[in-house]
């Protein structure tokens, strides 16, 4: 059996697992570490592909600007396509100064 001087060196955790139970755990703690796996395996995926690519590494480099490129080129285009439209319909809904509308 514990003495005295055993329940005071216990811990709250300890005093738990005696009777059965135990700390539930947070999300972070929970989540983080698997976070960081994935993010680990990520990086390693990344490296691995990069060193079995066909193609050297200027060319790589050469092409992934391109499409980097490409994406923002077409970005920019869906933006302006975007705010385009909004002037226009925005303009043929404006009050001319001086009248109200009620």
């Amino acid at each position: 059996m514990l003495s005295l001087k055993d329940l005071k060196k216990l811990d709250r955790d300890d005093v738990l697992d005696l009777i059965g139970l135990e700390t539930r755990r947070t999300t972070a703690e929970t989540a983080l570490p698997a976070l960081g796996i994935f993010a680990a395996g990520v990086l390693v995926g990344v490296g691995v592909g990069l060193l079995l690519a066909d193609k050297p590494g200027q060319q790589l480099r050469g092409d992934l600007r391109q499409r980097i490129q490409g994406g923002q080129d077409k970005l920019a285009t869906a933006i302006n396509t975007a705010r385009g439209t909004e002037t226009q319909q925005g303009a043929g809904s404006t009050v001319p100064p001086g009248q109200r509308t009620t």
